[in-house]
């Protein structure tokens, strides 16, 4: 059974799309920002374990390469457990849209803790959770988001 992470294309739309049906000129500016959107894009893949996270979020990428503790600095174990916390508490958020804003949380995370994802994906899925709560102002857990 192929375990397959998405992780959440919010506000891609947003800044990608919009509703327009003419078709205008992209200016210098426009073309930045798709650019930096397209930056912004993570993915991870693992084909020996089917699994794959897609992280797009503006901004994402330049926080993760400027404000996080550096890899190494939490042990595996320490970002699965939180893992597990977050990602319980996103896919209650999921299926219930009546109750939490469904353009914040899309899709629901399929993340096992019988699985060794290894610590690379815990790594980023940890920091995107921290990142997540610091920018929306959400959240996710019993522990305050630090960096």
């Amino acid at each position: 059974m192929k375990n397959c992470i998405y992780i959440f294309s919010l506000l891609l739309s947003i800044f990608l799309f919009n509703c327009n049906t003419s078709k205008t000129p992209v200016s210098k500016k426009d073309k930045n920002e798709i650019a930096i959107t397209q930056n912004d894009t993570v993915r991870i893949a693992n084909d020996e374990l089917e699994y794959e996270i897609i992280i797009i979020d503006p901004g994402f990428v330049t926080w993760l390469a400027t404000v996080p503790q550096p890899r190494g600095f939490y042990s595996q174990q320490y970002m699965e457990n939180r893992n597990r916390i977050y990602v319980i508490e996103w896919n209650q958020r999921v299926i219930q849209p009546q109750r939490f804003n469904p353009q914040l949380y899309e899709l629901q995370i399929d993340y096992s803790p019988r699985i060794d994802y290894g610590y690379e994906v815990n790594y980023m899925l940890y920091n995107y959770f921290i990142y997540f709560q610091l920018k929306y102002n959400q959240r996710l857990g019993p522990f305050v988001p630090r960096i």
